[in-house]
């Protein structure tokens, strides 16, 4: 396999973007609309936070995602206050990243409904096994 490298990012030959050590954050409103994205989650995504703050989370979406998996994602998090999985993100001009995602709804004292999702990279081994399940969901 072919690939290229800048100081965090591995860029694979077949569009997908590797990282080391890294935390991606970010955090919704109630209805998913990004707040704030770290650095980190930025750099990967290849965005700009003028791109991504005031957009749906869904943005960077990959189209091979399954939707049966976000509507566990919602599931879980409104049932449970939590979920936790595998996610593959497209980025902005091209490739994908894979996140294993741990996703908190969290309420303030106002009563205001916000989520905080916190991603690092996940192994080869739990990739493999999370495209094996999403390829056979809708």
């Amino acid at each position: 396999m072919s690939e290229s490298k800048n100081e965090t990012l591995t860029f694979m030959e077949d569009g997908e973007v590797l990282y080391n050590d890294l935390y991606l954050l970010s955090e919704t409103d109630e209805k998913g609309v990004v707040t704030y994205a770290s650095d980190s989650f930025l750099n990967v995504a290849n965005m700009t936070k003028d791109d991504l703050i005031g957009q749906p989370h869904n943005v960077v979406r990959h189209p091979e995602m399954p939707r049966a998996a976000f509507k566990s994602l919602w599931d879980d998090v409104q049932s449970k206050g939590f979920w936790t999985g595998y996610v593959k993100n497209t980025r902005k001009g091209g490739g994908f990243y894979w996140v294993y995602a741990t996703v908190l709804k969290s309420i303030d004292k106002s009563g205001q409904t916000k989520y905080v999702s916190i991603r690092v990279k996940p192994s080869r081994e739990d990739i493999k096994k999370a495209e094996e399940l999403y390829a056979t969901l809708d």
